[in-house]
């Protein structure tokens, strides 16, 4: 196996998946303590994000230094419009170090709960 498809198992492994409304029943059990990071642009997130959401955008200059920032060990639920920016960004925590991520799929997209 080339070195370039060990990496994207290996990462692929480092993150999981919940859907939308596990994560709405985790927030609801959980309330604001758990790490909810946005990784869309600001204006997407300004324009309606999950309550309590961090935004660090994966596209940006800062989103590694951002990251640097966090607890490495703690919780993280990371969502972006569809799922896919997500999926970057936990491929890039798990190479980083974080050890608990979750990409939820479908992102904004598919989220039903509440909007700030």
């Amino acid at each position: 196996m080339s070195s370039f498809m060990n990496f994207f198992t290996k990462t692929q492994e480092a993150y999981k998946t919940v859907d939308c409304g596990e994560l709405e029943q985790i927030i609801k059990l959980n309330g604001s303590s758990i790490g909810l990071i946005d990784v869309r642009t600001e204006q997407e997130h300004h324009g309606g994000h999950i309550p309590n959401s961090k935004n660090i955008n994966v596209m940006g200059p800062n989103f590694v230094s951002s990251l640097e920032k966090l607890d490495k060990n703690k919780t993280y639920y990371v969502y972006c419009a569809s799922g896919n920016r997500s999926k970057t960004a936990c491929g890039q925590m798990a190479h980083m170090g974080f050890t608990n991520i979750y990409n939820v799929k479908m992102g904004m997209m598919g989220w039903s709960g509440e909007i700030a």
